[in-house]
């Protein structure tokens, strides 16, 4: 995702669950990433303000700001970051207000290694993969 082979992508991971949080943490970071997760779209904004992140997954409902409107608030301040829309309430109008919002793709929960390794690697610039109706 960075240019560099030795240098692996940073990743955000805003979601309230800590359970989620926890087990995404453990995977990336043993797979050589720099992850951080916050619980809230609020924290996520004072992280995004910080340091660059390469990937950002957001999931929808959020206490206070909701995925969406996260999106909205970065999606000019950070169109080369790879952006990821997670929800459990998946619908085509849902996934379709998150690509408006700059997202690059949107997982539909619960949540897995497998489905986020997918579509990273499936997702391009060009591209919108939505994973949904898969759990």
């Amino acid at each position: 995702m960075r240019s560099g082979k030795s240098e692996k992508a940073r990743i955000l991971l805003v979601d309230d669950d800590g359970p989620i949080r926890s087990s995404l943490r453990i995977f990336f970071e043993a797979e050589g990433y720099e992850f951080l997760g916050v619980e809230s779209a609020e924290k996520g904004l004072e992280e995004v303000g910080r340091q660059h992140y390469d990937v950002i997954i957001a999931d929808y409902r959020l206490p206070g700001m909701d995925g969406l409107q996260f999106l909205r608030t970065i999606r000019e301040t950070h169109p080369q970051t790879k952006k990821i829309f997670t929800t459990a309430h998946a619908g085509r109008e849902l996934f379709s207000e998150a690509r408006q919002m700059g997202a690059s793709g949107c997982i539909e929960k619960p949540l897995t290694v497998e489905k986020i390794e997918q579509l990273l690697s499936q997702s391009t610039e060009k591209d919108y993969v939505c994973e949904w109706g898969q759990s």
